[in-house]
């Protein structure tokens, strides 16, 4: 990611990541993996699950066969585990976490859902039938790991790689709202399922990135859950109990009376010269909001640590501090009226978890400065607090 910005800034002259995007990115990122702090993750779980009671035959894990059918069986369950994350809208709730960015670089790859986890097993669930679980286990983090490098502008072409393989070119199709953008290029590693499916298209005009309609904001808890809500809303609207559930489960265009995927006859026009949300805030802010979220991510690092060490009251907690944590930074990224209040009371949680030992400075060398930081922190939050609750009164009076 470093070596992106850096090449990012000499070829084109402008940063490809913003502080504000590219932490809302890793926040989603970290969100995404929250869960399995508490409970053991849906895939593997399920798989060997599966595996242990429904097996018909048990392919040898020494075999060069069994690997390479692997690989071909978990990237085809992938295709179609991200084509239904599109086309059936309670999967999309989860999906459009990863398409929310405005940006396309290495930190929106880590811009992942919380919930995508909850449904993605299914589709695997044919692999459990012959390939054993440590495999598939290999095979699904490779798949994954994967389509890390494909999230850059800075990779133009790779030549004949482009009929078989997912490229940054093909990707960066998927992620466009624009019209000949949407709904194509699913693949994870390879493109030909896409060729084969009929849902390939090639780079052509300017790729505009985003949703169709840009969510607008940076606090993450929004990012993560607001379609879940909008799809609620929605369902609402319709009398008949058929349109309420075709909500869910057709595609996220669909209304009454049209097709089961819907269509885009009401998306806004892209012509290209679209800007990117963000906000104008100070160079002050931006280094407070870096220096909290480093201190968040150590607090982050050690959680995954030690979490075998740890009670279950620690990890919730520990786990309610991060969250609080990113949804405040959001707040002040957002510029909103209550971030003063949300920072001042998530500050006297991070003073109270330093007192405890369990808020940990970057290097040991600066425990005294980072104690010294949070307290001015605080202090600055409860000056800031008082002074827009004075204003409030003199305006009510």
């Amino acid at each position: 990611m470093v070596l992106e910005m850096v090449v990012g800034a000499l070829k084109t002259g402008a940063p490809v990541v913003t502080i504000s995007d590219g932490l809302t990115s890793i926040s989603s990122g970290m969100i995404s993996r929250l869960p399995t702090l508490l409970v053991r993750g849906c895939e593997l779980t399920a798989y060997m699950y599966a595996w242990e009671r429904f097996r018909l035959v048990e392919l040898p894990w020494d075999s060069a066969w069994t690997w390479w059918f692997t690989f071909l069986g978990v990237d085809f369950c992938y295709y179609w585990v991200h084509r239904c994350a599109h086309e059936v809208a309670i999967l999309w709730a989860a999906h459009q976490v990863h398409h929310s960015s405005e940006h396309y670089n290495l930190a929106t790859a880590l811009r992942q859902s919380l919930t995508q986890q909850l449904a993605s097993w299914i589709f695997y669930m044919p692999m459990a039938l012959a390939v054993p679980p440590s495999i598939f286990a290999v095979h699904i983090q490779l798949n994954l790991l994967y389509q890390y490098w494909i999230h850059t502008e800075l990779i133009s072409d790779l030549g004949p790689l482009e009929w078989i393989f997912n490229t940054p070119k093909h990707h960066r199709v998927h992620h466009g709202r624009n019209l000949y953008c949407i709904d194509k290029n699913y693949g994870g590693i390879l493109i030909v399922w896409d060729r084969l499916f009929g849902t390939f298209a090639p780079e052509e005009e300017k790729v505009v990135y985003g949703l169709v309609y840009p969510i607008k904001t940076f606090e993450i808890v929004y990012v993560q859950l607001h379609y879940y809500s909008y799809l609620w809303k929605k369902s609402k609207t319709y009398k008949t109990i058929s349109d309420k559930l075709s909500t869910f489960i057709k595609g996220p265009s669909w209304k009454p009376g049209k097709s089961r995927l819907g269509d885009y006859a009401d998306n806004p026009k892209v012509t290209g010269k679209e800007v990117p949300h963000s906000r104008s805030w100070s160079l002050l802010l931006q280094v407070y909001v870096v220096v909290h979220f480093l201190l968040v991510l150590r607090s982050y690092h050690d959680l995954f640590e030690n979490k075998t060490m740890l009670s279950q009251v620690t990890v919730l907690g520990m786990t309610s501090y991060v969250l609080l944590t990113l949804t405040a930074l959001g707040f002040l990224m957002d510029q909103r009226p209550k971030a003063a209040v949300l920072e001042m009371l998530r500050c006297v949680v991070m003073v109270t978890m330093q007192r405890y030992g369990y808020v940990a400075p970057l290097l040991p060398s600066l425990a005294v400065p980072t104690e010294a930081f949070v307290s001015l922190s605080l202090l600055y939050w409860v000056l800031q607090s008082v002074s827009q609750l004075h204003s409030l009164r003199r305006k009510t009076n």
